[in-house]
């Protein structure tokens, strides 16, 4: 039995979910000013206690919001638990969503896992309309 558990998640049990994936490693510093500085961010628990898997929300919280470092470790995956921390967390974002309104939320997934967010209502860029997107690293020189 998985066990969601809001707004609770640890410099430590992020920073070691990370790494059970293969992310790459982030500064103390970095972590704990993404996790300060999120709007909302779950964590799943197993019957055991252990955390298995995570996602965070940040954005303005009125006109768009993206999905960030959705993670659920391999141990356990492709059992239901993804699907989980991203329906609660668009209804976190749905809940912010104001009347008549429309919101976009957006997120960067890992090549091939494009399948697993269409399930949940995500589509692909580009489309006709919209470009692929575009990201930069700034790092040292």
């Amino acid at each position: 039995m998985i066990t969601l558990i809001e707004n609770d998640i640890s410099l430590e049990e992020y920073l070691t979910l990370r790494e059970k994936v293969g992310w790459k490693k982030l500064t103390d510093k970095q972590a704990a000013h993404a996790l300060a500085n999120c709007l909302y961010k779950v964590k799943a628990v197993d019957a055991d206690g252990q955390v298995v898997g995570m996602g965070r929300v940040v954005g303005d919280g009125a006109v768009v919001c993206y999905i960030q470092d959705l993670i659920v470790i391999p141990q356990v995956q492709a059992q239901g638990i993804g699907s989980q921390i991203i329906q609660k967390l668009k209804a976190y974002v749905e809940s912010l969503r104001e009347e008549e309104s429309t919101m976009m939320l957006c997120l960067m997934c890992a090549k091939g896992r494009e399948p697993f967010y269409e399930k949940h209502g995500f589509m692909q860029r580009p489309t006709d309309a919209l470009g692929p997107g575009m990201i930069q690293y700034l790092t040292e020189k």
